[in-house]
């Protein structure tokens, strides 16, 4: 019988050592001051990869895509090689997101798949990690039905994934490594970039607004800012490195700064930032909470921040929006929503909708309409209400039937994509600039994103992935648009 080095449960032969999800203590916010640390390498695992494939597949946000550039580089400092092909691994990761049902089917679906290759590959590592691995549920059911599962880490320890994976290589054992936290930062994380043009970077993590749908202030810990100086020190690296856009990530990118003694906010980072060079600066995700005015005079004022914004609405009924634990009105979020449009030359406006929250009438959903009427986004990401367990709004009596959220949904899609495709048209025969970033879906064509985050499909020759240039718009559709490349 192998023995793990950590005091565990033994099954099968196996030992497995324990650090399991905690949602009480996950929502625990205190005082502490978060600690800020360099990532050390561990020279001595430098080779356990050796001639070892791994596959990372990726469910969910932009801050878990950029998490697994983060895994891909930890993995590739012991040696591994990627593959596209989860056959052919020796290594097979699961980076999860927590938001909705779904994305829990999903990953649950995947594993069946990697079970069957398992039992033909019994010495395949296979893992999940993310904001599912965060969930006490998830951890429950994998100790229960998954026991082939050999590691599980979440948010809060990604740095450490070297030492978790050698654990297991060594003693074949399930280990659970999930740590219920306010959370830290860790700089200087090793990353592997899935552009050679645009880059991801973090310069936040957690939240603190506990809206009571959300599972993210559970499985991301407390709201902690990186310091300005070590954002701006990246974004110029970039900058040396040939990348053209930065788009800096936080679940709350609009509260940047409050958590930290300093006499910067948002609007501050963002001009700092701009005034680096880079030639497109964005942000996600927005809440309409700390959205103020500095901040939107900075947008306005400066060419390379993007005139693109995405400002989760969630319902348009106060009842519902109070309900929910947005901290505004349907009022407030109009406000702010008109402002936008006059200070912000062309802003291209996006949002996300919730229908069938809890206790959601007819009338609430008709504000929810009203508000899209009134604001005709550029498009909109809409979701039927999924409760998430630990979450207060996974407590409240759901009294709508799934027809009827389905009917919801349907008549919201119609609305939002009436006025995606009208916003669109406006740009039929418009010369924009597009950063050409690859191969289209469509054959023989390149694809790229205008400054307002339009997706063109032009026919070009591949000289011009990874330049900005001026596409004549030809074609309207509703998601896309496709164009020319014009020296005008």
């Amino acid at each position: 019988m192998i023995i793990c080095i950590y005091y565990g449960i033994i099954y099968n032969g196996r030992s497995d050592s324990m650090k399991t999800p905690d949602l009480k203590e996950a929502r625990k916010r205190t005082n502490k001051i978060v600690e800020t640390r360099e990532y050390v390498k561990n020279e001595n695992l430098s080779n356990v990869g050796k001639d070892k494939k791994y596959y990372i597949k990726t469910y969910g946000c932009q801050m878990n895509v950029h998490d697994s550039e983060n895994i891909k580089a930890l993995l590739e400092d012991m040696s591994f090689e990627e593959t596209d092909d989860f056959e052919k691994a020796d290594l097979i990761l699961l980076n999860t997101c927590a938001i909705r049902e779904n994305a829990h089917n999903k990953v649950f679906g995947f594993l069946g798949r990697v079970k069957h290759l398992k039992e033909t590959k019994p010495n395949i590592i296979t893992g999940i990690c993310g904001c599912m691995a965060q969930e006490k549920s998830v951890v429950d059911e994998i100790k229960n039905k998954y026991k082939w599962v050999d590691i599980v880490f979440g948010t809060h320890n990604i740095d450490r994934l070297p030492d978790i994976l050698n654990t297991s290589l060594k003693n074949s054992c399930q280990n659970i490594d999930v740590e219920s936290i306010e959370g830290d930062i860790v700089e200087n994380i090793p990353v592997k970039r899935d552009s050679k043009y645009k880059a991801w970077v973090n310069i936040m993590y957690g939240c603190d607004k506990f809206c009571t749908y959300c599972i993210v202030p559970y499985t991301r810990g407390k709201q902690r800012s990186r310091k300005l100086i070590d954002i701006v020190n990246e974004v110029k690296d970039l900058v040396d490195k040939g990348y053209l856009e930065v788009t800096l990530l936080g679940q709350n990118v609009n509260a940047y700064g409050k958590d930290l003694n300093a006499n910067y906010k948002m609007g501050d980072l963002l001009e700092q930032v701009a005034l680096t060079g880079i030639k497109r600066v964005r942000f996600v995700t927005s809440h309409p909470w700390d959205f103020d005015d500095e901040m939107i005079d900075v947008i306005a004022k400066y060419d390379n921040i993007m005139p693109y914004i995405h400002l989760p609405l969630q319902s348009g009924s106060d009842r519902i929006l109070k309900l929910m634990g947005r901290r505004y009105t349907k009022e407030k979020y109009l406000d702010l929503f008109n402002k936008l449009k006059k200070k912000i030359p062309n802003v291209s406006i996006t949002t996300d909708i919730i229908v069938g929250f809890p206790g959601e009438t007819e009338s609430d959903f008709q504000d929810t309409l009203d508000v899209v009427k009134k604001c005709q986004f550029d498009s909109a990401f809409t979701f039927i209400f999924s409760p998430r367990i630990g979450t207060p709004a996974a407590k409240m009596k759901d009294n709508i039937s799934l027809k009827e959220k389905e009917q919801r949904l349907y008549k919201l899609n119609e609305l939002v994509n009436k006025y995606a495709n009208i916003n669109n048209q406006k740009y039929l025969n418009k010369i924009v600039p597009v950063l050409i970033e690859g191969e289209s879906d469509k054959e023989g064509m390149l694809m790229g994103y205008t400054d307002t985050m339009k997706l063109v499909n032009v026919k070009a020759d591949k000289k011009y992935i990874g330049k900005i240039v001026n596409v004549l718009i030809t074609d309207i559709k509703t998601w896309s648009l496709n164009g020319e490349i014009t020296t005008i």
